[in-house]
């Protein structure tokens, strides 16, 4: 791969929309072991509150998750790999990031649910500032 190819191939992966779109993949190998990534993140994104004892899991998977990441993307800074490659690993860098997201986003609330709590947190500031003024 030449040095025009991989700035591409790397400019696709600083794309602030190059996720979009992008799937989950089925299987990955991460640290020598196949996972059922897409499963487990549909596993997850399914619960309700993530409990304690899931809750190690999923930042363990994440750890290793951002550690595939960076092994790829270096391949592809080395340059050392054909171009095909190098097309193959951004597509499994985005679906990486898009699972990373996906995992990272489990304990934030919903849009709707975190309108309610910004509208009750703030009607209680007033209520309580009515008080100190009343």
């Amino acid at each position: 791969m030449n040095e025009h190819e991989r700035d591409r191939l790397l400019g696709k992966l600083r794309r602030a929309s190059g996720t979009l779109g992008e799937r989950v993949p089925e299987q990955i190998e991460i640290e020598g072991e196949s996972v059922d990534l897409r499963s487990f993140v549909f596993e997850c994104d399914q619960l309700e509150t993530v409990p304690e004892s899931q809750r190690e899991r999923i930042e363990g998977t994440l750890s290793s998750l951002r550690r595939a990441r960076i092994r790829r993307k270096r391949r592809i800074e080395d340059g050392e790999i054909p171009v095909e490659e190098g097309e193959r690993l951004v597509t499994e860098i985005r679906g990486i990031e898009r699972a990373i997201r996906a995992l990272e986003a489990l304990d934030e609330p919903e849009l709707g649910e975190q309108v309610r709590r910004d509208d009750v947190r703030r009607a209680t500031e007033l209520r309580d500032l009515a008080r100190r003024l009343g």
